[in-house]
């Protein structure tokens, strides 16, 4: 048998006991052993993961990078998150790398500074407005309010917040990461962060204020968020499970993330 065909017998003998394995045992496996084959291996299964969060998430970077290059970027975050991540931590490795990849291309987002500046002017005021009304009425405003509000008809506030719809995301992702560094206390001393009791009940509270921030959508808004953001969806493909136009889906998920921000920022003040 010559050298190539060992050689070929070898790796295929190989990829077969990986595949034995599954993501867990693999994972668990290579955090003892750090076998860069392994490493391989699991940066293979979870690729599908930087593809599907690129493809939801590309509204937010088409006017800088090309999809090709969020993959790219993608797969080095999953080799950095499997260096990082451990397997004692009471979440799932595609939870923890989900929301790292994610990270990674709101980063990206923010490092280009690509937002025009009219978009952000826009946005702040409506948010102004969203918030002065909330106050004044002791409720979140309808468009139509709202519009009056800003002495703009109610169609061009409906443009103006579909425009702002990528700012909102970003932005409302901003909230979420101010919630969960706010009203930090002294700690009992712990190597891991969630065994922390302060930092664990404040961790929860959030995510309660959250669930609840949700709660208080409409129906067709929570259809959008959950689309969005738990079955990773994209406007186009939630458009046509709603069957709906895909600016429309634009208008109701900037509704929607406008009014968990002013929840959410109402929870951060103590209001």
């Amino acid at each position: 048998m010559t050298k190539s065909c060992v050689r070929k017998a070898v790796l295929v003998g190989m990829e077969q006991d990986l595949s034995q394995y599954t993501n867990e045992d693999l994972l668990i496996k290579y955090k003892r052993t750090k076998d860069i084959k392994m490493k391989h291996e699991l940066v293979m299964r979870y690729l599908y993961m930087v593809k599907s969060i690129s493809i939801q998430m590309r509204d937010i970077y088409l006017s800088f990078a090309q999809v090709e290059d969020i993959v790219n970027e993608g797969v080095l975050t999953i080799m950095n998150g499997l260096e990082k991540f451990d397997p004692e931590m009471n979440v799932k490795f595609e939870t923890y790398i989900s929301k790292r990849i994610r990270g990674m291309i709101i980063d990206m987002a923010r490092k280009q500074d690509w937002i025009p500046r009219s978009v952000r002017k826009n946005a702040k005021e409506l948010d102004h407005a969203v918030m002065e009304l909330c106050n004044r009425l002791g409720r979140f405003p309808t468009p139509k309010e709202t519009a009056d509000h800003m002495n703009v008809s109610l169609e061009k506030y409906q443009e103006a917040l579909g425009k702002t719809n990528v700012y909102s995301v970003l932005s409302l992702d901003m909230v979420l990461e101010t919630g969960n560094d706010t009203k930090k206390t002294l700690q009992l001393p712990s190597i891991n962060d969630e065994d922390q009791p302060e930092s664990h009940y404040l961790q929860q509270e959030f995510r309660q204020v959250l669930v609840s921030a949700i709660d208080h959508l409409k129906e067709n808004e929570q259809k959008v968020i959950s689309l969005y953001y738990l079955d990773e969806l994209n406007m186009k493909e939630i458009a046509r499970v709603m069957n709906v136009s895909e600016p429309r889906i634009s208008q109701i998920h900037s509704n929607a993330i406008q009014k968990m921000k002013v929840y959410l920022n109402n929870f951060i003040n103590g209001k």
